[in-house]
């Protein structure tokens, strides 16, 4: 039944078409962060194999890295076979400038991005059901060479925390997290402390993805590499990236923040559980305790 019949001037602002994270970023520290990423990609030789690829996302560390890889690909006369969307108005013009040959376009996060998905034949509409799902022969996320995403906690053995905060209530959805961490590289990008909260902990509270799937995490205070890929620590020798192991993070955490370490009071009650992108539980999570 309709009640009401309303006429407006317009439906909608296209202008307002834009996520509120899809900003570069211009802090000292996330700039660092994302000059780092960017960095490791390039001196650990990644943008110089065949088909090479990479994915970022929107976050302001994201699309700086995303400008930097731009800067270096320019730099050596690079060309990825493909960038895997959301895409931007940055990864837009890699694609314009012939720095990119596709856009694999999950979705567009600016106007630049929807205009670019309308009129480019070489910018192409994919399908996460079929582009991320484990079980389809159109699955590309283990195609990605680099694959670049921020996270709420990661531990020594670096499992990785999208799903909670560090006292255990849930955060937002996380999207195609675990898809995007099948790269081939997958690289955490975060600021080493946030507010008086360490990123690394000895155990995350919840794991959202398992530690043989993450291989560097970057921080403004160093990077580390998964011991698991000696390969990439090998060609990395002589490089002047600044290598420190995550227990060396953690500890630099806690000299930051005073020792504090952030713990979750939990219940017995499972609340949600973690399901991996091949249908494996892999966690759970439990109530929280509130005072």
């Amino acid at each position: 039944n309709v009640d009401r019949v309303v006429t407006v001037d317009r439906l909608g602002d296209a202008s307002q078409i834009v996520s509120g994270t899809t900003r570069v970023a211009e802090e000292p520290d996330r700039v660092m962060i994302a000059e780092l990423a960017a960095r490791f990609v390039r001196d650990a030789g990644l943008i110089d194999e065949p088909e090479f690829s990479f994915q970022a996302g929107a976050g302001g560390m994201s699309l700086k890295f995303v400008e930097y890889m731009g800067n270096y690909m320019r730099e050596k006369g690079v060309v990825a076979d493909f960038a895997r969307g959301g895409s931007t108005g940055l990864l837009v013009q890699l694609l314009k400038e012939g720095l990119v040959k596709y856009i694999l376009d999950g979705q567009s996060f600016d106007l630049e991005g929807v205009r670019s998905l309308r009129e480019n034949p070489n910018h192409v509409d994919t399908n996460p059901f079929v582009s991320y799902n484990w079980h389809s022969k159109g699955c590309f996320a283990p195609r990605v060479k680099v694959g670049v995403l921020g996270a709420t906690e990661i531990d020594f053995d670096f499992n990785v925390n999208v799903n909670t905060h560090s006292d255990g209530w849930l955060l937002h959805g996380i999207g195609g997290f675990t898809d995007a961490a099948d790269a081939q590289v997958t690289i955490i990008t975060a600021p080493l402390v946030r507010k008086i909260h360490s990123i690394v902990m000895p155990r995350v509270t919840t794991v959202t993805a398992p530690g043989e799937t993450i291989d560097v995490l970057v921080t403004d205070h160093g990077i580390a590499v998964n011991p698991r890929r000696q390969d990439l620590l090998d060609r990395l020798k002589g490089s002047d990236l600044p290598l420190v192991t995550i227990e060396d993070l953690h500890r630099k955490a806690m000299e930051l923040t005073g020792g504090h370490q952030t713990e979750a009071r939990l219940g017995e009650e499972v609340v949600a559980v973690i399901e991996y992108r091949d249908g494996t539980l892999i966690d759970s999570v439990r109530r929280v305790i509130a005072d």
